[in-house]
């Protein structure tokens, strides 16, 4: 059997985040024009939740709607995922782009420019996670590795091998 964390669910990342990250993230879900079906299942929980129609519930501001959708704990892996992307895309772009860097591939300001990026190998997987996590808190470095194999085991499956990826893990 491996020794290789158990990656955690988009959902039990976004529980997993601090209150002040979650605010972050749900600041920019609720900001991101390209997320319409993730914005309206947001909606439609947050509006049973707090017992609101869901026409009510739009025409909240955005940092109502952000602090709303923090406060919950129970989100689908649809909405959790698109949170996550839009956290780091909101707030993580330095070590997106660092992360990146080390692994010697072309990007804009952390986002991939070649559309037919080939897999990274194992030794340059693990040599970028130890550049990040060398400058940036664990917690971080955990969630945005977890996040990129979410996005596409295909090309990032290979940090399932990181140490670390640990810090995203669930706590035992």
């Amino acid at each position: 059997m491996t020794d290789s964390p158990i990656l955690p669910r988009p959902s039990q990342l976004w529980k997993q985040l601090s209150a002040e990250r979650r605010l972050q993230a749900a600041t920019a879900f609720w900001r991101d024009e390209h997320a319409p079906a993730e914005q309206a299942e947001a909606v439609m929980t947050i509006a049973q939740r707090i017992k609101f129609r869901p026409k009510s519930v739009l025409a909240l501001s955005v940092d109502r709607k952000a602090r709303q959708l923090a406060n919950l704990n129970a989100v689908s892996e649809l909405v959790a995922a698109r949170l996550l992307v839009d956290y780091h895309l909101e707030a993580q772009r330095p070590m997106m782009g660092r992360f990146l860097d080390a692994l010697g591939i072309k990007h804009d300001n952390g986002l991939i420019d070649d559309e037919a990026l080939q897999p990274p190998d194992g030794e340059r997987l693990k040599a970028a996670a130890q550049a990040i996590a060398a400058e940036h808190p664990a917690e971080d470095v955990g969630v945005y590795l977890a996040t990129l194999i979410w996005q596409d085991p295909e090309t990032w499956g290979g940090l399932t091998e990181a140490p670390e990826l640990q810090a995203a893990s669930p706590a035992s």
